[in-house]
């Protein structure tokens, strides 16, 4: 899983690299990737390609991430 979420966020060193270093130290500090692992269960479960499974897990990753940073954010 970690992997492919480093694969899919923008690397640190493009522009505005501030935000992409934020976006990829909220996502790729660790975590127990519960949401992803119920992905690749159901994914198995379905009989779906690991490929598609992939995106689907990591899409859940980066909705839970976005989450957690805008719910720490002063309103």
């Amino acid at each position: 899983m970690e992997r492919v979420l480093a694969e899919w966020l923008p690397p640190a060193q493009i522009a505005p690299q501030r935000l992409h270093e934020a976006m990829r130290y909220a996502v790729l500090g660790g975590g127990k990737r519960v949401r992803a692992l119920l992905a690749f269960a159901a994914g198995e479960i379905g009989g779906a390609a690991l490929e598609k499974v992939e995106l689907a897990a990591a899409a859940v990753e980066l909705i839970h991430a976005y989450s957690l940073v805008h719910d720490d954010l002063p309103a």
